[in-house]
């Protein structure tokens, strides 16, 4: 399943995803035909077991979208459906069939903000922990103001029509439950953005000639580039361990790292990406602000490198020094096995 699942999202971004594609995006185009693949191959409902109309796919297979996604830039919600679905999935809901569905936190009766993807999505996924439901919404005549992130993706705030609500279920759900999912999958996406970068990155030091010789020979270069592979990677093994611990739902000390390290990372690597390309890095017309802008965006979106990291340390001082060990070990010694 995940090697079908990596082969099929990747070739179709390979060829799908341009600059002219991102920059259209950017200025409030929808990329409808992209998304009609997408639904084609059934990836938004990848997580949803097969008896609600799903793949049932496990977190684990489905981190290689996730990346892929990140890595491509992908100027649509998948991601976001993904989580979407599976929450509608876990509280026995079938998920829509077709039409982006997205997810928030809060009460159908007030504004919802920072939605992403808000004005293209056709289903919104709401949790409201006070309430313990969780509820399918049709966007249809929902009251949209535009805004955006720092990468010029849509960050809608939302007020829900009179009669919008199409079906609900209880849910046990923690009020951070949805936090903590987009949390790991932010952690994925930039994952997959760092190792393109780096691929990006190591290609231009290798072209560009400076004082009769590529700068990927001078031993500083190389250092940096060394410096980007590394929390590239970091990024990359964080990310995933989280998403082989979320059974169903998003374990916090692998998903709560997962998040730490790749932000971290992300802020990091995006100065090395720049550094290396020096000014011409810096222009619109170079797709490298593609990446980089959305490195930004996503370390600070479901909670910052700086807060997951505060919330480890307290969860870990907590359990005092005899449980450190344990507390770390414990929840890997019980992982399923994917081979």
């Amino acid at each position: 399943m995940r090697t079908l699942l990596q082969d099929s999202i990747e070739r179709l971004l390979a060829d799908a995803v341009t600059p002219d594609l991102l920059r259209a995006a950017e200025a409030g185009d929808w990329s409808a035909d992209l998304w009609a693949e997408i639904e084609a191959l059934g990836l938004p409902l990848a997580a949803v077991p097969e008896y609600l109309g799903g793949t049932g796919a496990s977190w684990t297979d489905i981190f290689v979208v996730i990346r892929a996604c990140g890595s491509a830039a992908a100027p649509v919600p998948l991601p976001e459906a993904i989580l979407a679905n599976s929450l509608l999935a876990a509280a026995r809901l079938k998920p829509p069939e077709s039409g982006p569905t997205v997810f928030a936190t809060g009460s159908a009766n007030a504004p919802l903000a920072d939605i992403p993807w808000g004005r293209h999505a056709r289903w919104l996924a709401l949790h409201d922990a006070s309430a313990g439901r969780i509820a399918l919404h049709s966007l249809s005549g929902a009251q949209i103001t535009a805004d955006f992130n720092v990468a010029g993706e849509p960050r809608d705030s939302i007020t829900l029509a009179s009669g919008s609500l199409v079906y609900d279920a209880a849910t046990s759900m923690a009020t951070d439950h949805v936090m903590l999912a987009a949390a790991m999958l932010r952690s994925a996406q930039m994952a997959g953005a760092l190792a393109r970068l780096t691929e990006l990155s190591a290609d231009y030091a290798n072209e560009r000639v400076q004082f009769g010789r590529p700068i990927g020979k001078f031993q500083a270069v190389q250092q940096q580039l060394a410096v980007l592979a590394t929390h590239a990677a970091a990024a990359v093994a964080a990310s995933e361990a989280a998403f082989l611990m979320a059974r169903p739902g998003a374990d916090f000390l692998t998903a709560a790292s997962a998040k730490a390290v790749s932000g971290e990372a992300a802020g990091k690597g995006a100065g090395i990406a720049h550094a290396v390309f020096g000014a011409i890095g810096f222009t619109h017309e170079h797709s490298l602000h593609f990446l980089t802008r959305r490195l930004w965006a996503w370390r600070a979106e479901y909670g910052s490198d700086a807060l997951w990291a505060e919330r480890l340390g307290q969860t870990i001082a907590a359990a005092g020094h005899d449980s450190l060990w344990p507390l770390v070990t414990g929840a890997f010694a019980e992982a399923p096995n994917h081979g």
